[in-house]
């Protein structure tokens, strides 16, 4: 049998969220473990685009700079209807907003921790709170066994953790998207600008030829650098996913804490795509997750404090961390829930509705990206 491991803090995920959150806590002095399950740091998705206020956490996180190197400023958006062929700007908020590959950012991220933070291929198969020392006992795939102080779930929609505390399982859209990189050997005209043309059909395939032709199949119709995107991907960069949220009233009513057990980024708050927020929020959890926990660490002597203090005090932390986040992720999440809805061109009622919800909660369509997250 193997002996059990004592670590302060453990990460489960080595996406963006928990490598952001395990530097945020170095950057604070704090030690902690990351866990991922794959064999690799994953970056499964292409490009990212990160908005004005997750350019904010990273900043914080000193790792701004170096990104900024390998990304592209986006200077403006537009909307392209398909059945009507009109072209529509998209208010474009102020501040920076950037698009970068999702694995500079992964490799930003984790270039700045310390050698030993990450822990590749250790799936989590089972998490209990020991009664005692009110510690998370968590068993790994692998044999190790690992009783933690802290224990955060940064580890996707699909979250054992999430689990653990008895969220709400995430619900689907009818919806599919489908990533990857394309290349043009003549070059382009593109502008550097978020292009969003609606219209088509759903998309079911995995093999990346097939999904290329299925893509290029549902697209018809579409103007003709569109189709030419397509046909000039990267085949083994495409990926597709079935789009995935939590709903406002789960996120209003969820219980994001249980004894020190937490979870941030998308196993907190998985939305869709229509605000190009996912990465920036989770990067916004990241440093307001780790703040909290620093400004109480201060009061807890890990080698003379009871086990019930220590549980109490990071209660405590993890308490003002999900207070801090809640609202905002509401807000976020109705946005989006909302935004969704008027893309599927839904009945004239509830376009009706939901236009009315828009107008009256979100007058400034783009004041999300406004948000700072603060100092670390």
């Amino acid at each position: 049998m193997n002996e059990m491991e004592e670590i302060e803090i453990v990460i489960v995920g080595g996406g963006i969220c928990g490598l952001a959150t395990a530097l945020a806590l170095h950057r604070k002095g704090i030690k902690s473990v990351v866990l991922e399950k794959s064999e690799t740091l994953r970056a499964t998705g292409a490009g990212i685009t990160i908005r004005a206020n997750g350019w904010c956490a990273l900043h914080q996180l000193g790792v701004a700079s170096n990104l900024r190197l390998t990304s592209l400023t986006v200077q403006g958006g537009k909307n392209i209807s398909v059945a009507s062929g009109k072209q529509q700007e998209r208010p474009f908020e102020k501040g920076e907003i950037r698009c970068l590959r999702r694995s500079e950012l992964i490799k930003g991220l984790a270039e700045n921790l310390p050698p030993g933070t990450i822990h590749l291929g250790c799936q989590v198969l089972s998490i209990r709170l020991d009664p005692l020392s009110s510690r998370s006992i968590i068993q790994l795939q692998n044999g190790r066994t690992i009783k933690a102080t802290v224990l955060i779930g940064c580890d996707g929609a699909n979250s054992v953790v999430a689990d653990f505390l008895g969220l709400k399982p995430v619900k689907f859209l009818s919806l599919s998207q489908v990533r990857g990189f394309t290349k043009y050997p003549s070059g382009h005209d593109f502008k550097n600008e978020i292009v969003q043309v609606i219209g088509g059909h759903n998309v079911v395939a995995k093999d990346p030829e097939l999904l290329q032709q299925m893509t290029l199949e549902s697209i018809k119709g579409f103007p003709t650098k569109m189709l030419d995107m397509v046909k000039h991907s990267d085949r083994d960069s495409l990926s597709i996913s079935r789009m995935k949220y939590q709903a406002p009233w789960d996120i209003l009513l969820g219980s994001f804490r249980k004894g020190t057990v937490t979870v941030a980024g998308d196993a907190m708050h998985v939305m869709g795509p229509f605000l190009g927020q996912g990465g920036s929020v989770a990067l916004e959890d990241a440093i307001i997750l780790a703040r909290c926990l620093a400004q109480k660490r201060h009061e807890i002597d890990i080698k003379t404090n009871g086990s019930q203090v220590i549980a109490y005090k990071v209660g405590e932390a993890l308490d003002q961390y999900v207070k801090e986040r809640r609202m905002r992720l509401v807000r976020l999440s109705t946005q989006t829930y909302l935004t969704g809805i008027l893309i599927k061109n839904p009945p004239l009622l509830v376009r009706f509705v939901c236009n009315i919800l828009m107008k009256v909660l979100f007058s400034d369509s783009t004041a999300h990206s406004q948000y700072d997250c603060g100092r670390l």
